[in-house]
Protein backbone atom coordinates (compact mmCIF):
# COMPACT_ATOMS: atom_id res chain seq x y z
CA UNK A 1 0.00 0.00 0.00
CA UNK A 2 0.83 3.58 -0.35
CA UNK A 3 2.72 5.14 2.37
CA UNK A 4 1.12 8.45 2.22
CA UNK A 5 -1.97 6.40 3.38
CA UNK A 6 -0.36 6.16 6.71
CA UNK A 7 0.94 9.72 7.02
CA UNK A 8 -1.18 12.53 8.93
CA UNK A 9 -2.22 14.73 5.73
CA UNK A 10 -3.63 18.65 6.33
CA UNK A 11 -7.07 18.97 6.00
CA UNK A 12 -6.67 20.99 2.66
CA UNK A 13 -5.19 17.83 0.97
CA UNK A 14 -7.00 15.53 2.88
CA UNK A 15 -10.26 16.37 1.02
CA UNK A 16 -9.70 18.74 -1.18
CA UNK A 17 -13.65 18.59 -2.45
CA UNK A 18 -14.87 18.38 0.67
CA UNK A 19 -13.25 21.46 1.83
CA UNK A 20 -14.46 23.75 -0.99
CA UNK A 21 -18.33 22.48 -0.83
CA UNK A 22 -20.30 25.74 0.37
CA UNK A 23 -21.23 26.13 4.13
CA UNK A 24 -22.85 22.79 4.00
CA UNK A 25 -21.17 20.71 5.61
CA UNK A 26 -19.75 21.91 9.28
CA UNK A 27 -16.77 21.39 10.04
CA UNK A 28 -14.35 20.88 7.57
CA UNK A 29 -13.82 16.79 7.08
CA UNK A 30 -11.45 14.71 9.06
CA UNK A 31 -7.58 15.31 7.96
CA UNK A 32 -7.70 11.10 7.46
CA UNK A 33 -9.15 9.79 4.65
CA UNK A 34 -11.59 7.49 5.35
CA UNK A 35 -11.35 3.80 4.98
CA UNK A 36 -13.03 0.21 5.71
CA UNK A 37 -12.88 -0.18 8.87
CA UNK A 38 -13.04 3.30 9.73
CA UNK A 39 -15.83 5.98 10.41
CA UNK A 40 -16.24 9.81 10.58
CA UNK A 41 -15.48 10.44 14.64
CA UNK A 42 -16.64 13.98 13.81
CA UNK A 43 -20.42 12.89 12.71
CA UNK A 44 -22.04 13.97 15.90
CA UNK A 45 -20.58 17.92 15.21
CA UNK A 46 -22.17 18.14 11.94
CA UNK A 47 -24.83 20.26 10.78
CA UNK A 48 -26.35 18.59 8.02
CA UNK A 49 -28.27 20.87 6.15
CA UNK A 50 -28.73 19.16 2.87
CA UNK A 51 -27.07 16.68 0.81
CA UNK A 52 -27.35 16.27 -2.96
CA UNK A 53 -28.62 12.80 -4.39
CA UNK A 54 -25.05 10.92 -5.09
CA UNK A 55 -26.59 7.60 -6.67
CA UNK A 56 -30.40 9.12 -8.70
CA UNK A 57 -27.66 9.92 -11.63
CA UNK A 58 -24.34 11.11 -12.54
CA UNK A 59 -23.14 14.37 -11.06
CA UNK A 60 -23.11 17.64 -12.45
CA UNK A 61 -20.19 18.37 -14.51
CA UNK A 62 -19.01 21.79 -12.65
CA UNK A 63 -19.82 19.49 -8.96
CA UNK A 64 -16.37 20.74 -6.56
CA UNK A 65 -16.20 16.91 -5.96
CA UNK A 66 -14.63 16.22 -9.28
CA UNK A 67 -12.18 18.13 -11.43
CA UNK A 68 -9.89 14.44 -11.57
CA UNK A 69 -10.02 14.68 -8.36
CA UNK A 70 -10.02 11.12 -6.11
CA UNK A 71 -12.76 10.50 -3.78
CA UNK A 72 -11.49 7.78 -1.96
CA UNK A 73 -8.43 5.50 -2.55
CA UNK A 74 -9.54 2.85 -5.06
CA UNK A 75 -9.50 -0.86 -2.71
CA UNK A 76 -8.67 -0.41 0.98
CA UNK A 77 -5.88 0.13 2.53
CA UNK A 78 -4.43 -2.23 4.88
CA UNK A 79 -3.48 -0.41 8.58
CA UNK A 80 -3.61 -1.04 11.73
CA UNK A 81 -7.62 -2.50 12.91
CA UNK A 82 -9.29 0.32 15.08
CA UNK A 83 -10.21 -1.30 18.34
CA UNK A 84 -13.22 -3.56 18.97
CA UNK A 85 -15.95 -0.75 19.93
CA UNK A 86 -14.80 1.40 16.45
CA UNK A 87 -15.02 -2.09 14.89
CA UNK A 88 -18.77 -3.11 16.32
CA UNK A 89 -19.85 0.88 15.38
CA UNK A 90 -18.56 0.23 11.49
CA UNK A 91 -20.47 -3.29 11.59
CA UNK A 92 -23.41 -1.68 12.45
CA UNK A 93 -23.52 1.27 10.65
CA UNK A 94 -22.45 -1.08 7.47
CA UNK A 95 -26.22 -2.68 8.39
CA UNK A 96 -27.95 0.98 8.02
CA UNK A 97 -25.93 1.91 5.01
CA UNK A 98 -27.29 -1.02 3.54
CA UNK A 99 -28.60 0.48 0.40
CA UNK A 100 -29.83 3.49 2.05
CA UNK A 101 -31.90 2.25 4.94
CA UNK A 102 -30.69 5.40 6.78
CA UNK A 103 -28.02 8.18 6.92
CA UNK A 104 -24.51 7.09 7.39
CA UNK A 105 -24.11 9.37 10.29
CA UNK A 106 -27.49 8.65 11.54
CA UNK A 107 -29.02 11.79 11.90
CA UNK A 108 -31.67 11.61 9.54
CA UNK A 109 -34.98 9.83 11.04
CA UNK A 110 -36.38 6.45 8.77
CA UNK A 111 -39.21 7.41 6.96
CA UNK A 112 -39.72 3.42 5.51
CA UNK A 113 -42.27 2.69 7.91
CA UNK A 114 -44.44 5.25 6.50
CA UNK A 115 -43.24 5.22 2.43
CA UNK A 116 -45.19 2.64 0.22
CA UNK A 117 -43.40 -0.91 -0.49
CA UNK A 118 -43.40 -0.71 -4.39
CA UNK A 119 -41.96 2.62 -4.90
CA UNK A 120 -38.53 1.19 -2.47
CA UNK A 121 -38.33 -1.71 -4.36
CA UNK A 122 -39.21 -1.22 -8.14
CA UNK A 123 -35.80 -0.46 -9.66
CA UNK A 124 -34.99 -4.00 -7.99
CA UNK A 125 -37.39 -5.57 -9.43
CA UNK A 126 -37.35 -3.81 -13.10
CA UNK A 127 -33.33 -4.25 -13.58
CA UNK A 128 -32.71 -7.64 -11.18
CA UNK A 129 -35.44 -9.78 -12.89
CA UNK A 130 -34.79 -9.86 -16.89
CA UNK A 131 -30.81 -10.13 -15.64
CA UNK A 132 -31.28 -13.04 -13.52
CA UNK A 133 -33.94 -14.51 -16.30
CA UNK A 134 -31.06 -13.77 -18.86
CA UNK A 135 -28.28 -14.89 -16.63
CA UNK A 136 -29.84 -18.35 -15.74
CA UNK A 137 -30.69 -19.15 -19.95
CA UNK A 138 -27.02 -18.07 -20.71
CA UNK A 139 -25.78 -20.73 -18.08
CA UNK A 140 -27.90 -23.44 -20.13
CA UNK A 141 -26.83 -22.91 -23.10
CA UNK A 142 -23.15 -22.59 -21.84
CA UNK A 143 -23.37 -25.80 -20.48
CA UNK A 144 -24.33 -27.38 -23.93
CA UNK A 145 -21.81 -25.41 -25.57
CA UNK A 146 -19.36 -26.92 -23.39
CA UNK A 147 -21.56 -30.11 -24.56
CA UNK A 148 -20.21 -30.10 -27.98
CA UNK A 149 -16.90 -28.40 -27.15
CA UNK A 150 -15.92 -31.26 -25.51
CA UNK A 151 -15.78 -33.07 -28.62
CA UNK A 152 -13.73 -31.01 -30.76
CA UNK A 153 -10.27 -32.60 -32.28
CA UNK A 154 -7.94 -30.48 -29.66
CA UNK A 155 -10.38 -31.73 -26.93
CA UNK A 156 -10.08 -35.33 -28.01
CA UNK A 157 -6.27 -35.83 -28.60
CA UNK A 158 -5.28 -33.17 -25.40
CA UNK A 159 -6.45 -34.71 -22.30
CA UNK A 160 -5.41 -31.38 -20.40
CA UNK A 161 -7.82 -29.23 -22.72
CA UNK A 162 -11.13 -30.38 -21.02
CA UNK A 163 -9.96 -30.98 -17.36
CA UNK A 164 -8.61 -26.91 -17.51
CA UNK A 165 -12.08 -25.82 -18.28
CA UNK A 166 -13.85 -25.95 -14.93
CA UNK A 167 -10.69 -24.41 -13.52
CA UNK A 168 -10.22 -21.48 -15.68
CA UNK A 169 -14.01 -20.81 -15.89
CA UNK A 170 -14.34 -20.37 -12.35
CA UNK A 171 -11.27 -18.22 -12.20
CA UNK A 172 -12.05 -15.98 -14.75
CA UNK A 173 -15.89 -15.68 -13.60
CA UNK A 174 -14.64 -14.20 -10.79
CA UNK A 175 -12.34 -11.86 -11.63
CA UNK A 176 -15.44 -10.41 -14.52
CA UNK A 177 -17.48 -10.51 -11.22
CA UNK A 178 -15.28 -8.27 -9.25
CA UNK A 179 -14.81 -6.22 -11.83
CA UNK A 180 -18.29 -5.46 -12.08
CA UNK A 181 -18.24 -4.84 -8.08
CA UNK A 182 -15.65 -2.30 -8.30
CA UNK A 183 -17.11 -0.49 -11.41
CA UNK A 184 -20.23 -0.33 -10.05
CA UNK A 185 -19.21 1.07 -6.44
CA UNK A 186 -17.23 3.58 -8.51
CA UNK A 187 -20.21 4.48 -10.30
CA UNK A 188 -22.52 4.95 -7.57
CA UNK A 189 -19.75 6.92 -5.60
CA UNK A 190 -19.67 8.92 -8.32
CA UNK A 191 -15.88 8.38 -9.25
CA UNK A 192 -16.79 8.16 -13.14
CA UNK A 193 -18.46 11.42 -13.62
CA UNK A 194 -15.58 12.90 -14.27
CA UNK A 195 -14.30 12.19 -17.67
CA UNK A 196 -10.62 12.09 -16.76
CA UNK A 197 -10.92 10.00 -13.84
CA UNK A 198 -13.16 7.68 -15.16
CA UNK A 199 -11.00 6.83 -18.33
CA UNK A 200 -8.06 6.27 -15.86
CA UNK A 201 -10.02 3.92 -13.81
CA UNK A 202 -11.46 2.14 -16.96
CA UNK A 203 -7.86 1.82 -18.11
CA UNK A 204 -6.48 0.74 -15.31
CA UNK A 205 -9.03 -1.90 -14.53
CA UNK A 206 -8.39 -3.17 -17.91
CA UNK A 207 -4.67 -3.38 -17.42
CA UNK A 208 -5.41 -5.27 -14.17
CA UNK A 209 -7.88 -7.58 -15.10
CA UNK A 210 -5.26 -8.49 -18.10
CA UNK A 211 -2.54 -9.37 -15.52
CA UNK A 212 -5.01 -11.50 -13.19
CA UNK A 213 -5.81 -13.06 -16.46
CA UNK A 214 -2.63 -14.38 -17.38
CA UNK A 215 -1.54 -15.36 -13.94
CA UNK A 216 -4.84 -17.10 -13.50
CA UNK A 217 -4.66 -19.35 -16.40
CA UNK A 218 -1.21 -20.51 -15.98
CA UNK A 219 -2.30 -21.94 -12.64
CA UNK A 220 -5.34 -23.67 -14.49
CA UNK A 221 -2.88 -24.92 -16.49
CA UNK A 222 -0.65 -26.20 -14.29
CA UNK A 223 -3.41 -27.87 -12.28
CA UNK A 224 -4.53 -29.40 -15.40
CA UNK A 225 -1.62 -30.86 -15.83
CA UNK A 226 -1.15 -32.49 -12.59
CA UNK A 227 -4.65 -33.79 -13.35
CA UNK A 228 -3.41 -35.15 -16.79
CA UNK A 229 -1.09 -37.15 -14.42
CA UNK A 230 -3.66 -38.35 -11.86
CA UNK A 231 -6.60 -39.22 -13.84
CA UNK A 232 -6.59 -42.26 -15.28
CA UNK A 233 -7.16 -43.01 -19.27
CA UNK A 234 -10.37 -44.08 -20.66
CA UNK A 235 -10.02 -46.51 -23.23
CA UNK A 236 -12.55 -48.05 -25.85
CA UNK A 237 -12.55 -51.52 -24.54
CA UNK A 238 -13.70 -50.10 -20.82
CA UNK A 239 -16.02 -47.30 -22.75
CA UNK A 240 -18.93 -49.56 -21.21
CA UNK A 241 -18.28 -49.11 -17.60
CA UNK A 242 -18.21 -45.35 -18.45
CA UNK A 243 -21.53 -44.59 -20.44
CA UNK A 244 -23.96 -44.12 -17.13
CA UNK A 245 -21.53 -41.36 -16.29
CA UNK A 246 -21.94 -38.66 -18.04
CA UNK A 247 -20.63 -35.43 -16.09
CA UNK A 248 -20.24 -31.66 -18.28
CA UNK A 249 -17.19 -31.99 -19.18
CA UNK A 250 -16.07 -35.48 -19.79
CA UNK A 251 -12.73 -36.90 -20.63
CA UNK A 252 -13.40 -38.26 -24.05
CA UNK A 253 -12.53 -41.56 -25.09
CA UNK A 254 -9.39 -42.23 -27.36
CA UNK A 255 -7.71 -45.07 -28.65
CA UNK A 256 -4.67 -43.43 -29.20
CA UNK A 257 -1.65 -42.92 -26.41
CA UNK A 258 -2.66 -39.72 -23.88
CA UNK A 259 -0.48 -36.81 -25.35
CA UNK A 260 1.87 -35.52 -22.59
CA UNK A 261 5.46 -33.61 -21.86
CA UNK A 262 6.70 -30.21 -22.80
CA UNK A 263 5.20 -29.55 -26.03
CA UNK A 264 1.68 -30.34 -24.90
CA UNK A 265 2.30 -28.50 -21.25
CA UNK A 266 3.23 -25.76 -23.66
CA UNK A 267 0.17 -26.07 -25.91
CA UNK A 268 -2.02 -25.99 -23.07
CA UNK A 269 -1.17 -23.29 -21.15
CA UNK A 270 -0.48 -20.88 -24.38
CA UNK A 271 -4.28 -21.97 -25.54
CA UNK A 272 -5.78 -21.11 -21.77
CA UNK A 273 -3.65 -17.75 -21.23
CA UNK A 274 -4.36 -16.76 -25.00
CA UNK A 275 -8.00 -17.53 -24.52
CA UNK A 276 -8.61 -15.96 -21.17
CA UNK A 277 -6.60 -13.00 -22.08
CA UNK A 278 -8.24 -12.11 -25.48
CA UNK A 279 -11.69 -13.00 -23.28
CA UNK A 280 -11.02 -10.08 -20.07
CA UNK A 281 -10.10 -7.62 -22.96
CA UNK A 282 -13.70 -8.23 -25.02
CA UNK A 283 -15.74 -9.15 -21.58
CA UNK A 284 -13.79 -6.29 -19.51
CA UNK A 285 -14.97 -3.61 -22.19
CA UNK A 286 -18.15 -4.74 -22.78
CA UNK A 287 -19.06 -4.40 -19.01
CA UNK A 288 -16.99 -1.04 -18.35
CA UNK A 289 -19.45 -0.24 -21.19
CA UNK A 290 -22.66 -1.47 -19.45
CA UNK A 291 -21.80 0.33 -16.05
CA UNK A 292 -21.11 3.36 -17.51
CA UNK A 293 -24.26 2.95 -19.35
CA UNK A 294 -25.72 2.20 -16.35
CA UNK A 295 -24.69 5.40 -14.79
CA UNK A 296 -25.89 7.31 -17.74
CA UNK A 297 -29.55 6.48 -17.65
CA UNK A 298 -30.17 6.16 -13.87
CA UNK A 299 -29.72 2.58 -13.21
CA UNK A 300 -27.37 0.88 -10.45
CA UNK A 301 -25.18 -1.43 -11.99
CA UNK A 302 -25.17 -3.27 -8.78
CA UNK A 303 -28.59 -4.99 -10.08
CA UNK A 304 -27.20 -5.66 -13.50
CA UNK A 305 -23.60 -6.34 -13.92
CA UNK A 306 -22.61 -8.85 -11.64
CA UNK A 307 -24.91 -11.75 -13.00
CA UNK A 308 -23.96 -10.74 -16.21
CA UNK A 309 -20.32 -10.64 -15.68
CA UNK A 310 -20.80 -14.39 -14.57
CA UNK A 311 -22.68 -15.50 -17.50
CA UNK A 312 -20.84 -14.35 -19.76
CA UNK A 313 -17.24 -14.79 -18.70
CA UNK A 314 -18.05 -18.54 -19.16
CA UNK A 315 -20.01 -18.48 -22.18
CA UNK A 316 -16.96 -15.90 -24.27
CA UNK A 317 -14.13 -17.98 -22.48
CA UNK A 318 -15.33 -21.56 -23.28
CA UNK A 319 -15.72 -20.13 -27.18
CA UNK A 320 -12.36 -18.80 -27.11
CA UNK A 321 -10.69 -21.77 -25.81
CA UNK A 322 -12.19 -24.26 -28.07
CA UNK A 323 -11.02 -22.19 -30.92
CA UNK A 324 -7.26 -21.52 -30.10
CA UNK A 325 -7.38 -24.69 -29.42
CA UNK A 326 -8.17 -25.76 -32.55
CA UNK A 327 -5.63 -23.66 -34.34
CA UNK A 328 -2.70 -24.56 -31.84
CA UNK A 329 -3.27 -28.36 -31.99
CA UNK A 330 -2.60 -28.15 -35.76
CA UNK A 331 0.90 -26.38 -34.64
CA UNK A 332 1.47 -28.47 -31.69
CA UNK A 333 5.15 -29.68 -32.44
CA UNK A 334 6.41 -26.06 -33.58
CA UNK A 335 7.66 -23.03 -31.70
CA UNK A 336 4.26 -20.94 -32.24
CA UNK A 337 2.51 -22.01 -28.84
CA UNK A 338 5.66 -21.38 -27.11
CA UNK A 339 6.34 -17.98 -29.05
CA UNK A 340 1.99 -17.21 -28.38
CA UNK A 341 2.63 -18.09 -24.48
CA UNK A 342 6.16 -15.68 -24.41
CA UNK A 343 3.79 -13.06 -25.98
CA UNK A 344 1.28 -13.40 -23.55
CA UNK A 345 3.40 -12.83 -20.91
CA UNK A 346 5.29 -10.07 -21.92
CA UNK A 347 2.06 -7.86 -22.63
CA UNK A 348 0.89 -9.24 -19.02
CA UNK A 349 4.22 -7.99 -17.87
CA UNK A 350 3.73 -4.59 -19.24
CA UNK A 351 -0.15 -4.32 -18.31
CA UNK A 352 1.39 -4.83 -15.35
CA UNK A 353 3.94 -2.28 -15.16
CA UNK A 354 1.30 0.47 -16.22
CA UNK A 355 -1.16 -1.01 -13.19
CA UNK A 356 1.52 -0.05 -11.12
CA UNK A 357 1.26 3.17 -12.30
CA UNK A 358 -2.22 3.94 -11.77
CA UNK A 359 -3.09 5.55 -8.32
CA UNK A 360 -6.63 4.17 -9.19
CA UNK A 361 -5.86 0.17 -9.17
CA UNK A 362 -2.16 0.21 -8.15
CA UNK A 363 -2.97 -1.09 -4.77
CA UNK A 364 -5.26 -3.97 -6.28
CA UNK A 365 -2.44 -5.82 -7.86
CA UNK A 366 -1.69 -7.51 -4.46
CA UNK A 367 -5.20 -8.01 -3.50
CA UNK A 368 -7.81 -10.63 -3.94
CA UNK A 369 -5.72 -13.48 -4.89
CA UNK A 370 -6.26 -15.28 -1.54
CA UNK A 371 -9.76 -15.74 -2.14
CA UNK A 372 -9.57 -16.88 -6.21
CA UNK A 373 -7.74 -19.65 -5.40
CA UNK A 374 -9.55 -20.43 -2.24
CA UNK A 375 -12.65 -20.21 -4.26
CA UNK A 376 -10.78 -22.48 -6.97
CA UNK A 377 -10.19 -25.28 -3.66
CA UNK A 378 -13.55 -25.10 -2.74
CA UNK A 379 -15.24 -25.58 -6.26
CA UNK A 380 -12.85 -29.14 -6.77
CA UNK A 381 -15.05 -30.19 -3.75
CA UNK A 382 -18.50 -29.14 -5.57
CA UNK A 383 -16.81 -31.26 -8.71
CA UNK A 384 -16.18 -34.37 -6.61
CA UNK A 385 -20.26 -34.10 -5.91
CA UNK A 386 -21.42 -33.36 -9.32
CA UNK A 387 -19.29 -36.38 -10.52
CA UNK A 388 -20.53 -38.77 -7.87
CA UNK A 389 -24.08 -37.99 -8.66
CA UNK A 390 -24.33 -36.93 -12.60
CA UNK A 391 -24.52 -40.41 -13.03
CA UNK A 392 -26.96 -41.78 -10.51
CA UNK A 393 -29.15 -39.00 -11.45
CA UNK A 394 -31.19 -38.46 -14.41
CA UNK A 395 -31.29 -34.60 -15.18
CA UNK A 396 -28.53 -33.79 -12.16
CA UNK A 397 -26.14 -31.72 -14.59
CA UNK A 398 -28.94 -29.39 -16.13
CA UNK A 399 -30.46 -28.63 -12.49
CA UNK A 400 -27.75 -28.22 -10.55
CA UNK A 401 -27.40 -24.95 -12.97
CA UNK A 402 -30.54 -23.43 -11.81
CA UNK A 403 -30.21 -24.55 -7.88
CA UNK A 404 -26.51 -23.25 -7.47
CA UNK A 405 -26.17 -20.61 -10.27
CA UNK A 406 -29.08 -18.55 -9.54
CA UNK A 407 -28.88 -18.10 -6.19
CA UNK A 408 -25.23 -17.17 -6.40
CA UNK A 409 -26.11 -14.51 -8.68
CA UNK A 410 -28.56 -13.35 -6.51
CA UNK A 411 -26.13 -13.18 -3.49
CA UNK A 412 -23.77 -11.47 -5.88
CA UNK A 413 -26.34 -8.70 -6.38
CA UNK A 414 -26.92 -8.17 -2.96
CA UNK A 415 -23.18 -8.15 -2.02
CA UNK A 416 -22.29 -5.58 -4.73
CA UNK A 417 -25.43 -3.51 -3.23
CA UNK A 418 -24.04 -3.73 0.48
CA UNK A 419 -20.17 -3.15 -0.80
CA UNK A 420 -21.29 0.16 -2.36
CA UNK A 421 -23.11 1.58 0.33
CA UNK A 422 -20.47 0.77 3.09
CA UNK A 423 -18.21 2.57 0.63
CA UNK A 424 -20.70 5.52 0.32
CA UNK A 425 -21.11 5.57 4.02
CA UNK A 426 -17.36 5.81 4.63
CA UNK A 427 -17.57 8.87 2.31
CA UNK A 428 -20.34 10.34 4.27
CA UNK A 429 -22.57 10.13 1.27
CA UNK A 430 -26.55 10.45 2.13
CA UNK A 431 -28.33 7.52 0.62
CA UNK A 432 -30.49 8.36 -2.89
CA UNK A 433 -34.12 9.93 -2.20
CA UNK A 434 -36.10 10.00 -4.77
CA UNK A 435 -39.47 12.06 -4.64
CA UNK A 436 -39.62 11.41 -0.89
CA UNK A 437 -39.28 6.96 -1.02
CA UNK A 438 -36.52 6.25 0.21
CA UNK A 439 -34.29 3.32 -0.23
CA UNK A 440 -35.58 -0.37 1.15
CA UNK A 441 -34.29 -1.96 4.41
CA UNK A 442 -31.68 -4.85 3.73
CA UNK A 443 -34.61 -7.36 5.02
CA UNK A 444 -36.90 -5.84 2.72
CA UNK A 445 -34.39 -6.13 0.22
CA UNK A 446 -33.34 -9.52 0.61
CA UNK A 447 -37.10 -11.00 0.60
CA UNK A 448 -37.47 -8.88 -2.98
CA UNK A 449 -34.66 -10.55 -4.40
CA UNK A 450 -35.87 -13.97 -2.73
CA UNK A 451 -39.53 -13.12 -4.58
CA UNK A 452 -37.96 -12.33 -7.97
CA UNK A 453 -36.07 -15.58 -8.35
CA UNK A 454 -39.03 -17.51 -7.75
CA UNK A 455 -40.47 -16.88 -11.23
CA UNK A 456 -37.29 -17.32 -13.00
CA UNK A 457 -37.03 -21.24 -11.72
CA UNK A 458 -40.79 -22.27 -12.34
CA UNK A 459 -39.51 -20.89 -16.16
CA UNK A 460 -36.66 -22.75 -16.25
CA UNK A 461 -38.02 -25.97 -14.89
CA UNK A 462 -41.22 -25.36 -17.50
CA UNK A 463 -38.44 -24.95 -20.10
CA UNK A 464 -36.84 -27.74 -19.45
CA UNK A 465 -40.18 -29.68 -19.80
CA UNK A 466 -40.64 -27.74 -22.77
CA UNK A 467 -38.21 -28.55 -25.11
CA UNK A 468 -38.19 -32.20 -24.02
CA UNK A 469 -35.30 -32.41 -21.70
CA UNK A 470 -36.19 -33.81 -18.57
CA UNK A 471 -39.88 -35.37 -17.48
CA UNK A 472 -40.62 -33.78 -14.38
CA UNK A 473 -42.59 -35.20 -11.54
CA UNK A 474 -44.97 -33.36 -9.31
CA UNK A 475 -43.64 -33.84 -6.36
CA UNK A 476 -40.29 -33.27 -7.88
CA UNK A 477 -41.33 -29.50 -8.86
CA UNK A 478 -42.89 -28.70 -5.21
CA UNK A 479 -39.60 -29.78 -3.26
CA UNK A 480 -36.88 -28.50 -5.70
CA UNK A 481 -38.62 -25.18 -5.76
CA UNK A 482 -39.14 -25.51 -1.50
CA UNK A 483 -34.46 -26.47 -1.60
CA UNK A 484 -34.43 -23.47 -4.45
CA UNK A 485 -35.59 -21.17 -1.50
CA UNK A 486 -33.56 -22.62 1.32
CA UNK A 487 -30.48 -22.19 -1.40
CA UNK A 488 -31.32 -18.26 -2.03
CA UNK A 489 -31.94 -17.55 1.40
CA UNK A 490 -28.56 -19.01 2.73
CA UNK A 491 -27.02 -16.76 -0.22
CA UNK A 492 -28.21 -13.91 0.77
CA UNK A 493 -27.20 -14.54 4.15
CA UNK A 494 -24.18 -15.75 3.43
CA UNK A 495 -23.30 -12.38 1.02
CA UNK A 496 -24.44 -10.40 3.73
CA UNK A 497 -21.97 -11.45 6.66
CA UNK A 498 -19.56 -11.89 4.26
CA UNK A 499 -19.86 -8.38 3.06
CA UNK A 500 -19.72 -7.16 6.67
CA UNK A 501 -17.12 -9.59 8.05
CA UNK A 502 -14.71 -8.48 5.43
CA UNK A 503 -15.23 -4.82 5.80
CA UNK A 504 -14.34 -5.30 9.27
CA UNK A 505 -11.05 -6.54 8.43
CA UNK A 506 -10.50 -3.82 6.26
CA UNK A 507 -10.90 -6.15 3.23
CA UNK A 508 -12.86 -4.58 0.40
CA UNK A 509 -15.67 -6.80 -0.33
CA UNK A 510 -15.47 -5.62 -4.26
CA UNK A 511 -12.24 -8.10 -4.16
CA UNK A 512 -12.92 -10.71 -1.44
CA UNK A 513 -16.56 -11.40 -0.99
CA UNK A 514 -17.98 -12.37 -4.64
CA UNK A 515 -15.15 -15.53 -5.24
CA UNK A 516 -15.40 -17.44 -1.91
CA UNK A 517 -19.61 -16.59 -2.15
CA UNK A 518 -19.82 -17.81 -5.62
CA UNK A 519 -17.98 -21.32 -4.77
CA UNK A 520 -20.23 -21.66 -1.53
CA UNK A 521 -23.43 -21.24 -3.31
CA UNK A 522 -22.00 -23.54 -5.86
CA UNK A 523 -21.76 -26.44 -3.55
CA UNK A 524 -24.16 -25.37 -1.31
CA UNK A 525 -26.71 -25.56 -3.58
CA UNK A 526 -25.42 -29.35 -5.55
CA UNK A 527 -25.80 -30.67 -2.10
CA UNK A 528 -29.14 -29.44 -1.82
CA UNK A 529 -29.98 -30.82 -5.21
CA UNK A 530 -28.85 -33.97 -4.33
CA UNK A 531 -31.07 -33.96 -1.06
CA UNK A 532 -34.10 -32.85 -3.06
CA UNK A 533 -33.14 -36.09 -5.21
CA UNK A 534 -32.91 -38.65 -2.47
CA UNK A 535 -36.47 -37.58 -0.55
CA UNK A 536 -38.06 -37.76 -4.37
CA UNK A 537 -36.72 -41.33 -4.67
CA UNK A 538 -38.18 -42.19 -1.37
CA UNK A 539 -41.50 -40.82 -2.43
CA UNK A 540 -41.03 -43.15 -5.29
CA UNK A 541 -40.97 -40.38 -7.93
CA UNK A 542 -38.04 -40.32 -10.90
CA UNK A 543 -36.96 -37.73 -12.72
CA UNK A 544 -36.19 -38.53 -16.31
CA UNK A 545 -34.13 -37.47 -18.83
CA UNK A 546 -34.94 -37.11 -22.36
CA UNK A 547 -32.66 -35.17 -23.65
CA UNK A 548 -30.14 -37.49 -25.78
Amino acid sequence: MHDEGKKQLQPDSACPNLATTSERLKPRCSPYPLEPGQHNTMGDDIELTRIESNAAGPRDPESPRQNGTKMHEYGPSHHEESDSDEEDLVMDEGSRALLGARSPVGLQKDPIISAKLWPQIQSIVIESAPTLLFTTVGLLFTGELLDHVSRWRAMREVDQLIMIIPVILNLKGNLEMNLSARLGTAANVGELDDPPTRRSIIIGNLALLQVQATVVSFVAAGVSLVLGLVVPRIHPERETLVIPRRPLPHVPPSEGPRKSGFPTFVMVASTSMTAACLSSLLLGSFMCGLVVLCRRFGRDPDNIAPPIASCLGDLVTLILLGLVSSVLIMVLHTPIPFTLAILVVLSAISCGVFTRRNAHVAPLLTQGWAPLFGAMVISSGTGIVLDLFVSRYDGFALLAVVISGLPGAVGAIFASRLSTRLHAAALALAPPVTAGTPEPSPTLVMLTLLVVTLPVEVIFLSLLAGLGWLRLPLAFVALSVVFFCMAVTSSLLIARWLTNLLWKRNLDPDMYALPVHSALMDLIGQLLLVLCFEIVSLLGARVQQTKP
